[in-house]
C-alpha cells in the first residue's frame, strides 16, 4: 500500500518536471481590428466574431473608435486590419500606402432622428439635406458626434449640402464622443442627431426619441475592410488578417453578418459581388 502511493508520487513529480522542460502549447493567434463604435455598439460583432473564431482558431481582438481615429491606428501600424464607414477616407488611406487593399463588406443606412414633436418638422423634408436645413432654420437642439468618426463625416457632408456652417453656433451641440454615448446626449435633451441604424436599434434608451428622417438614398452607409499594409509595418500579421477579411466576404461571412437581427430587423446587408 504505501509502495503504491510512493510510486504514485514519483509519477507526479516526474510528470511535472517532464512539463516543465516541454515547450509550451503556442497561443492561439490573434488579430487586431481597428473598427467603428456602430460596428461594436449595434452588437454586430458579439454575433459574427465567435463564428468566425469556431472556424478559423483566431481570436480578433477589437478597438472601437470613430473611422477617422481607427484610421489613425492603422496608419501607425497599431492594428492589423480596419472595418471602417467612410468610402472617402478609406480610398485615401488606400491610395497613400497605409492599406493593401480594401473590400466592400456590407452596408446599412443612416437615420435622423429626434423629438417625437419634432419641433423642426423633419418629417416633412423631401430628403435629408432639407432635414438638416430644417433643424438649423427652427435653431433646434442637434448633437454631433464630432469625432471625426464615419457617421460625423457623413453628418458634415449634409450641413455642407444644406449650405450652413453649424460650429459655433447656440444650437450645435458637440459630443466628442461614440454613437451610443451621443443618442444619451440627445435623448436627455429632445434634440437631434443623425445615428447609424445599427446603433439606433440596439440602443435602448430613447426616452421620446424616433426616426424622423429615413430613406434618401444618400444615407446610405457602406463598410468596408482594409488590410493593413505590411509593407510598412513588417509586423503586421498579413496571412491572420487577410484570413479574417476572405471570411467577411465568403458565403459563411456574409451568412452571418445578413443573420444578425434585433427584433427580428435584420441591422446589415452584405455588399454585393
Amino acid at each position: 500500500m504505501a509502495h503504491d502511493f510512493l510510486k504514485r508520487i514519483r509519477r507526479g513529480i516526474a510528470g511535472l518536471i517532464l512539463a516543465s522542460v516541454m515547450p509550451c502549447a503556442s497561443a492561439a493567434e490573434s488579430i487586431v481590428l481597428a473598427s467603428t463604435t456602430s460596428t461594436e455598439q449595434s452588437g454586430l460583432f458579439d454575433h459574427i466574431l465567435p463564428i468566425f473564431e469556431k472556424a478559423s482558431g483566431i481570436s480578433v481582438k477589437v478597438v472601437a473608435l470613430g473611422t477617422g481615429q481607427a484610421l489613425d491606428v492603422g496608419r501607425r501600424g497599431d492594428a492589423d486590419a480596419l472595418l471602417v464607414h467612410d468610402r472617402a477616407a478609406e480610398d485615401k488611406f488606400v491610395a497613400e500606402g497605409y492599406g493593401s487593399y480594401r473590400r466592400d463588406v456590407m452596408y446599412n443606412d443612416f437615420v435622423i432622428v429626434g423629438p417625437g414633436a419634432d419641433p423642426a418638422a423633419v418629417k416633412g423634408a423631401a430628403d435629408a439635406t432639407g432635414a438638416f436645413g430644417r433643424i438649423a432654420g427652427k435653431g433646434a437642439v442637434f448633437i454631433s458626434r464630432a469625432d471625426k468618426s464615419g457617421t460625423h463625416a457623413a453628418e458634415m457632408r449634409f450641413w455642407k449640402a444644406a449650405e450652413i456652417d453649424p460650429v459655433g453656433q447656440g444650437w450645435y451641440k458637440e459630443a466628442g464622443t461614440g454613437m451610443g454615448p451621443t443618442l444619451n446626449m440627445a435623448a436627455g435633451v429632445d434634440g437631434y442627431t443623425l445615428s447609424d441604424r445599427g446603433t439606433w436599434a440596439n440602443f435602448k434608451n430613447r426616452q421620446n426619441l424616433t426616426i424622423l428622417h429615413a430613406g434618401d438614398p444618400k444615407l446610405f452607409n457602406p463598410y468596408g475592410a482594409i488590410l493593413v499594409n505590411p509593407d510598412k509595418h513588417p509586423h503586421v500579421k498579413k496571412a491572420a488578417a487577410e484570413r479574417f477579411i476572405d471570411w467577411l466576404t465568403s458565403d459563411a461571412g456574409r451568412e452571418a453578418i445578413a443573420s444578425y437581427r434585433i427584433g427580428g430587423e435584420q441591422l446589415f446587408f452584405p455588399s454585393k459581388r
